[in-house]
């Protein structure tokens, strides 16, 4: 019967079966887009400039299939453009389906020779053809109609004339059935239930659903109502049976849930026996299957058929929220997520072992999870844990409750686990549920990211995998998507740089949460003898659009970040590590700032003891918190900087100048030609020298006990299960105003002012502010917008801009760059690459510890921590 429009699944690999002169090419691109066809043809010509060169075939399939592989790599419909008639032909590519876990659909265009080779007497390039060629691939043809469904093929369309070929005016892509994206949720996923109905329904009810039984009135009535909180839907991991004490009662609450619209549900590899042994097959009773079977004994057969109905219907996994959750029994590989393959349902019922067994007489499973590095967010029982555990952003909620567990749901995208204690053991285990040293479920509700008890001293799944970090996640060209740019770019070079300051200098990574960016100046000032100028910096917050920044007085130390925890314990909980103190201070290239484990550990616990007095982490219900501060003074770091590079100029300039001074000046009394000017100039290079080193030497002091160290403390970043990116300066300026008050010979509080750019006066204070500031010894200010994260309709704006005092610059430019000639020199300077690589700076900065707070693995983190060092490494002049 003639047919307008074919359907195919929207995963597919399409093959286009027919002989030369058939119209193959014509229908492909009618009916599919140019990029999804791989044509024989065109790459014979790419391989051989001639895509008649029958020569090249061999290389030409070999294209075609690597081609064919990428595409269904990616999850793309591709058709193949090619005779296809012989069964070695379509051999090599229905392999490239099941390797892919893509269905293989066939679309046979058969029509009769004379027409195929009256096309082909039509085009000059098919002249070649012998008259032999079509009846030889019509016979082909005829043979493979009868095996193309024992090849493989799930979908056949056999298309009789030009009439029917030429009658097909549309391709239908039926998604398949695991793709379920355009359901968002909010989801309560449910583990493995296994007929335990009691602990079920408290565990519904705990999630807010009310459960009631109804009266039956008809043989197909399941007896249960439920009704769902307002826009949720529970989301059942299979294994509702066997074992426990009522598998038909949980088979009707689930069933009626589903019905309903209330809930989803995938299969365990129980269900799917429980489906063979409906269907009349044979199955072996052990593994708590004959408790079942004796529960059913005394149901209708209508509500048998119902199970055998409802179970036949469940699909392997699902895919969901626009890809960013999966659902299944056992788990998903990242490759086999929504694809259709008998190999992903066998994944998605019983995952993978290594075919060893344990000690318990049980098979080894395969650790999928350590190696899962997906997007999706994968949730999976099947194989019992004391507690769930976050590992590569996949999670195993089956909690053994028929074992005497619990039964546990995840709230999504809450990530909040809930649970309920199993009433009584209804089956012991073969396998201890409880390993030694681990801890069940403590409460009812948990916070995905509570973590064991204080006591115990193991690490979590997820610490223990992040010790070994693969260097292929940070090698070669990277590109990092975030959310304040579209994505960040790290070239192999830069890479190759950051590698070996973070092998070979760097703090174990568990402690690099963030490195800060680089500060970009402001513009150059037209002002005499100025080279940055705070109306530069208003002016160009001003062009953004914004009403207010935030001035910050700019400390002359060295910018460190703090990572603390309120106790050591509280350390190896929350990032990992063990037996290195409660927290550390490092430098922007994440080296640990203290070369004295002493001094660091007083500097450690006097922090710690002002978060406590001023009562920080009360207020911030946590027990580590991440900071962004100045360490004074700048000497405490760079001594061996001030020594080598600024005191020898100084002490160089200051011996010599003098002496040339006098020389010139004992000249200058003989009347010499051109002497005048340059004592003049060698003069002021001398008070210039001077000057020098009385900026450099203002912010050197001896350090030789923690009460020489002063901490500047500026941003607030992180505590425990958020970030501080959403609160304005303002809020980060006083919130640590008061922690800074409960341990003032420590820390120092940072003067700032809010300014409204509309406002003259207040501006005109302002520049007055950053005037005094600079005359009395200071570096200058820090100009930011309100906000901390700022926009505009084109994009990210300028974290900050510094704007630094007259004298300070010596430090940066030279004692000479006020000289006629250097500071026009100077004003030429452009600021475009800095503030360029600022934002991709920041940008990073605010993704690691994003993903550092959503529970994100080390790698994810560590992939922006290790960028922004790599980017440290272009070719910025560093004195901007």
């Amino acid at each position: 019967m003639p047919q307008d429009t074919l359907k195919l699944p929207e995963l597919s690999l399409v093959l286009l079966i027919g002989t030369s002169g058939a119209g193959k090419s014509t229908f492909a691109h009618r009916l599919f887009q140019p990029t999804e066809i791989v044509s024989s043809d065109r790459c014979r010509a790419l391989v051989s400039d001639n895509e008649n060169n029958q020569a090249a075939t061999s290389d030409a399939f070999a294209l075609l299939h690597y081609l064919v592989g990428l595409r269904l790599k990616r999850g793309l419909l591709t058709v193949v453009d090619a005779t296809n008639v012989q069964p070695e032909a379509r051999k090599t590519l229905v392999q490239l389906a099941r390797d892919y876990h893509v269905l293989p659909t066939a679309i046979i265009l058969d029509v009769p020779d004379r027409v195929a080779e009256d096309r082909n007497r039509q085009r000059a390039e098919r002249q070649h053809l012998g008259r032999h060629v079509v009846p030889q691939q019509r016979q082909q043809l005829r043979r493979s109609l009868k095996t193309l469904r024992q090849e493989g093929f799930r979908h056949i369309y056999h298309l009789r004339g030009p009439e029917e070929i030429d009658g097909v005016q549309a391709i239908v892509r039926d998604p398949l059935y695991n793709n379920r994206k355009q359901d968002t949720g909010p989801f309560d996923i449910i583990g493995d239930v296994h007929g335990c109905y009691h602990e079920l329904v408290l565990l519904l009810t705990e999630l807010g659903y009310v459960v009631e039984e109804e009266p039956v009135t008809d043989a197909r009535d399941l007896g249960v109502r439920v009704t769902a909180p307002a826009g949720r839907r529970a989301l059942f991991l299979g294994d509702l049976v066997d074992r426990g004490p009522a598998s038909p009662q949980v088979l009707r609450l689930v069933m009626r849930m589903v019905q309903h619209g209330l809930a989803l549900c995938v299969p365990g590899n129980h269900d799917i026996k429980l489906l063979r042994y409906l269907n009349g097959k044979n199955v072996n009773e052990q593994h708590g299957f004959a408790e079942t079977v004796a529960q059913l004994a005394s149901e209708t057969d209508t509500f048998k058929a119902q199970v055998r109905q409802f179970l036949d219907g469940l699909v392997s996994h699902y895919v969901l929220d626009g890809g960013k959750l999966v659902v299944a029994h056992a788990g998903m590989r990242e490759e086999m997520q929504g694809r259709g393959s008998g190999a992903v349902r066998a994944f998605a019922l019983f995952g993978e072992t290594t075919g060893e067994i344990d000690e318990f007489g049980l098979p080894v499973r395969y650790n999928w999870a350590a190696e899962y590095r997906g997007r999706a967010t994968v949730v999976y029982g099947h194989t019992p844990v004391p507690a769930p555990e976050w590992l590569n952003n996949t999670i195993d909620i089956d909690t053994g409750c028929v074992f005497g567990g619990r039964l546990t749901a995840l709230r999504y995208p809450e990530r909040e686990l809930v649970s309920v204690p199993a009433q009584q053991v209804y089956c012991e285990p073969v396998r201890p549920l409880i390993a030694v040293g681990s801890q069940p479920l403590a409460s009812s509700k948990t916070n995905s990211n509570d973590e064991l008890s204080a006591d115990s001293q193991l690490l979590t799944a997820q610490q223990e995998s992040d010790d070994l970090l693969d260097i292929r996640d940070v090698m070669g060209k990277q590109i990092i998507q975030t959310r304040l740019l579209p994505s960040v770019t790290i070239r192999e070079e830069n890479a190759v740089a950051a590698l070996e300051v973070m092998s070979r200098f760097a703090l174990n990574p568990k402690w690099l949460l963030y490195l800060p960016p680089t500060m970009s100046p402001t513009e150059t000032s037209a002002l005499p003898d100025m080279l940055e100028h705070p109306a530069e910096a208003f002016d160009y917050f001003r062009r953004q659009g914004l009403e207010r920044v935030v001035c910050e007085e700019k400390h002359m130390g060295s910018r460190v970040v703090v990572v603390l925890a309120r106790s050591e314990d509280a350390a190896r909980r929350r990032f990992g590590v063990v037996g290195e103190g409660p927290g550390k201070c490092y430098t922007r290239t994440g080296r640990n700032f203290f070369t004295n484990e002493a001094l660091e550990e007083a500097f450690l616990t006097r922090l710690q003891d002002a978060l406590t007095a001023s009562g920080f982490w009360e207020r911030f219900q946590t027990d580590w918190v991440c900071l962004d501060a100045e360490l004074l003074p700048w000497s405490a770091k760079a001594q061996e900087l001030i020594k080598t590079q600024y005191a020898a100029v100084a002490a160089a300039a200051t011996a010599a100048l003098p002496l040339a001074e006098a020389a010139l000046a004992q000249a200058a009394t003989r009347g010499l030609d051109g002497v005048e000017a340059l004592l003049a100039r060698t003069s002021a290079r001398r008070t210039a020298a001077d000057h020098y080193a009385d900026a450099y030497r203002r912010y050197c002091w001896p350090v030789e006990s923690l009460a020489d160290l002063r901490l500047a403390p500026f941003h607030l970043l992180a505590t425990e299960g958020r970030t501080y990116f959403d609160k304005d300066h303002a809020w980060h300026m006083e919130t640590l105003r008061a922690m800074c008050l409960a341990d003032e010979s420590l820390l120092r509080a940072t003067p700032y002012r809010v300014v409204h750019l509309q406002d003259s006066a207040d501006v005109e204070a302002a520049t007055q502010w950053w005037l005094d500031l600079t005359a009395s010894g200071g570096e200058g200010m820090v100009v930011k917008p309100y906000d901390f994260i700022s926009t505009t309709k084109k994009g990210l704006i300028q974290p900050a801009l510094k704007c630094r005092g007259r004298e300070y610059l010596r430090i940066i430019y030279g004692p000479d760059y006020l000289l006629p000639g250097n500071l026009e020199r100077l004003r030429e300077r452009n600021v475009k690459s800095k503030r360029n690589l600022a934002l991709r700076e920041f940008t990073l900065g605010v993704e690691g510890l994003e993903r550092f707070v959503a529970g994100q693995p080390l790698r994810a983190v560590h992939q922006c921590v290790f960028g922004v060092l790599a980017l440290e490494s272009e070719a910025v002049d560093p004195r901007l």
